[in-house]
């Protein structure tokens, strides 16, 4: 069975409402500001104490939080109460991405062998972009196994340019000619 992003429901729901509303960039910026939250670690000891009472953890959350939209407060409370306030980093980066979706924008997950420098990122950006027609923003990582070219993950579509894969192909039809 697939395991589900814990914080893509979450994400859904909030992208579902600020589309409602009509503020999708104001939740995009309190969600970030939420997700801050998650890195202060003294901070986030202090929300998850269970012998803490809710009223002095959600006020620690609001005075923390400053001046957010009541819902993504709401959100923040929520998670806190079921003890998930920690992926809320996640929610946040699961709806920068249904934001990025809405306006046609892609986010490709690429890996080369050395890393790329933003020529190099604008160029296969720009091809990527033309072989799925929409806008590309490249989420580089360096993966020595390659050997060279790339590997690219665009949604569910995976694009295997290496070397490595080249080879692994070639092997197995070495394979299958001396049968």
């Amino acid at each position: 069975m697939p395991r589900v992003n814990p914080g893509k429901r979450y994400a859904q729901a909030a992208f579902e409402l600020a589309l409602e509303k009509g503020e999708l960039e104001n939740w995009q910026a309190d969600l970030s500001k939420a997700a801050g939250i998650a890195s202060d670690a003294e901070l986030m000891s202090l929300l998850e104490n269970p012998k803490l009472p809710f009223n002095t953890k959600k006020t620690l959350l609001e005075e923390r939080l400053g001046k957010v939209t009541p819902l993504v407060l709401n959100l923040a409370c929520l998670l806190m109460s079921r003890g998930k306030l920690k992926i809320i980093g996640n929610v946040s980066r699961q709806y920068d991405q249904l934001l990025d979706a809405y306006h046609g924008i892609e986010h490709a997950e690429v890996a080369t062998a050395l890393p790329l420098d933003d020529e190099d990122k604008a160029k296969l950006a720009s091809r990527l972009g033309e072989m799925v027609g929409q806008k590309i923003i490249i989420d580089a990582q360096t993966d020595p196994s390659i050997i060279g070219g790339f590997r690219a993950r665009i949604g569910d579509m995976l694009i295997d340019g290496s070397i490595h894969n080249t080879l692994e192909s070639l092997r197995k039809s070495l394979i299958g000619a001396g049968r």
